[in-house]
């Protein structure tokens, strides 16, 4: 892709970034193992601690306790399926924890290819389980959890959200995108690959895909749950933002996911940000662009959750 097609803001922070080969077990390891090293700079008034319990793995951003309970936010990172770690949104965790005052517990999984699909979805099903069953503890009103992710983690957010209005009992109260990745079937669109979109172009989409699938991309069926774009009906899901860039590789998938929502009657806020590649808000989290578009996220955020309190 050409670079003249990149706003200027983050042409900068997108020379710096690497070219890796996600296939490699090497390069997995490097991005499983590397997001545990970053250190951000504390916020005040919010604790950071990590929890260990059964087979939950989980980072826990705290502000100081209300005097009532309040919301939460279940967030979930990115890396395609096959690497990332919590450690890499401490920063985002870290501010939307201070800016709207409400403890973020972000969630880690296991990873394709050692551990298919629905090892993923299963070990984000226990995080929510286990917000649920500690919110006293956290001074949360179960009933006003929102959950949220960024590319991979918001697809696997939106998976979760899926199978929790299936299973009944108590649902998030609003669903947080950061370009989700949500269609496998865009991976198996091989004209895509001359493109080579920045930052995730569609060969490391079909690989991460098809780790996560134990099959090839874009098959004529894949597993409940384990495709949100695959899923006939969107009706009776909670409100969502969701933000796609207008040059990134996922942006045709999110804004067709975006139309059927809507047309399922549900409460959607959407974003096209113009000239961006896929999860700027993280790697160029310093531009005003992605300033910008975080702020406008929170303020949503913010918004739905206490338009969302009795």
């Amino acid at each position: 892709m050409d670079i003249e097609s990149v706003d200027p803001q983050l042409r900068p922070a997108l020379a710096k970034l690497p070219s890796l080969d996600n296939s490699k077990r090497l390069v997995r390891l490097l991005g499983r193992y590397g997001p545990r090293l970053l250190r951000v700079e504390p916020v005040e008034g919010v604790t950071v601690r990590s929890v260990r319990e059964g087979t939950n793995r989980l980072r826990l951003y705290e502000p100081v306790r209300p005097s009532a309970p309040g919301p939460a936010l279940l967030w979930i990172h990115g890396g395609g399926l096959v690497i990332g770690a919590a450690q890499q949104d401490d920063r985002l965790c870290l501010s939307t924890a201070q800016t709207l005052g409400i403890p973020v517990v972000s969630a880690a999984y296991r990873l394709a290819p050692e551990h298919p699909f629905p090892a993923a979805l299963d070990d984000v099903a226990a995080a929510w389980t286990w917000l649920q069953g500690n919110a006293a503890a956290l001074g949360v009103d179960p009933s006003g959890v929102a959950i949220g992710g960024e590319s991979a983690g918001a697809g696997i957010a939106t998976s979760l959200a899926h199978r929790l209005l299936d299973e009944g009992g108590t649902q998030p109260v609003a669903q947080w995108l950061f370009a989700p990745m949500l269609d496998d079937r865009t991976a198996a669109r091989t004209e895509l690959d001359a493109i080579d979109h920045p930052v995730w172009n569609n060969s490391a989409n079909r690989f991460g895909w098809s780790s996560y699938l134990g099959t090839e991309a874009g098959a004529e069926d894949a597993p409940r749950y384990a495709v949100p774009a695959r899923r006939d009906d969107l009706s009776g899901l909670p409100p969502v933002w969701i933000y796609s860039g207008d040059i990134e590789l996922f942006h045709d998938e999110i804004v067709a996911y975006t139309a059927r929502l809507r047309s399922a009657g549900v409460d959607v806020t959407a974003e096209v940000v113009p000239g961006a590649a896929h999860g700027f808000e993280n790697w160029a989290h310093s531009t005003d662009l992605a300033q910008g578009l975080i702020r406008r996220a929170q303020e949503w955020l913010e918004r739905t959750l206490l338009g969302s309190r009795p």
